[in-house]
C-alpha cells in the first residue's frame, strides 16, 4: 500500500513525458556528447567549429544568390518600367554593394533588349520584309485588288 501511495505522490511531473520512463534513458546516455560520437573532446570541438563555419558559408552563398536574383528583377523592372519592389531592394542592401547579376543572365537580358530594339526600328521592319516570301505577297495583293474590283463593279453601275 505504501508503494502505491509513493508512486502516485512521489514525482507528479514524471508521468507527463511521452514514454513515462525518461529517467532510465537519461542514465543510459553518456553525459559527454564527444564520447557519444566516439571522439575526443578536442576533436569534437573542432568538428563543431567546422559545422558552424560550413553553415555560415552556405548561408552567405544563399544570401548572395538571392541578392543576385533580386538585382536581376530590379533590372527587369527598370527595363519594362514596372513598379519597384522594396523587398528586392532590401535583399540587395543586406548582401552588400558587391552584388552583380550573373553573366549568363545578363547576356540573356541584353539579347532580348537588342532583339526588341531591332524589331522596333525602321531597319528591323525592312529586315522583316526581306524575310517574307515576295511571291506570296504579290499573290495576296493581286487577289485583294481583284476582289475589290469585283465588289466595286457590283455596287457601282458606272463601272
Amino acid at each position: 500500500m505504501a508503494f502505491l501511495i509513493k508512486s502516485m505522490i512521489g514525482n507528479p511531473l514524471s508521468g507527463i513525458g511521452l514514454g513515462g520512463g525518461g529517467d532510465k534513458e537519461e542514465e543510459a546516455a553518456p553525459s559527454d556528447p564527444a564520447k557519444a560520437a566516439g571522439m575526443t573532446r578536442e576533436e569534437y570541438e573542432e568538428y563543431q567549429k567546422q559545422l558552424v563555419e560550413e553553415k555560415m558559408e552556405r548561408d552567405a552563398d544563399f544570401l548572395h544568390k538571392k541578392a543576385e536574383r533580386a538585382t536581376l528583377r530590379v533590372c527587369l523592372r527598370d527595363k519594362y518600367r514596372l513598379p519597384k519592389s522594396e523587398q528586392d531592394e532590401n535583399m540587395i542592401e543586406m548582401a552588400g554593394d558587391d552584388v552583380d547579376v550573373p553573366e549568363e543572365l545578363l547576356k540573356m537580358v541584353d539579347e532580348d533588349a537588342t532583339e526588341e530594339e531591332g524589331k522596333d526600328s525602321l531597319m528591323g521592319q525592312f529586315q522583316n520584309l526581306q524575310n517574307m516570301d515576295m511571291d506570296q505577297l504579290k499573290e495576296k495583293a493581286s487577289a485583294t485588288v481583284t476582289e475589290l474590283k469585283s465588289k466595286a463593279e457590283e455596287k457601282c453601275s458606272v463601272m
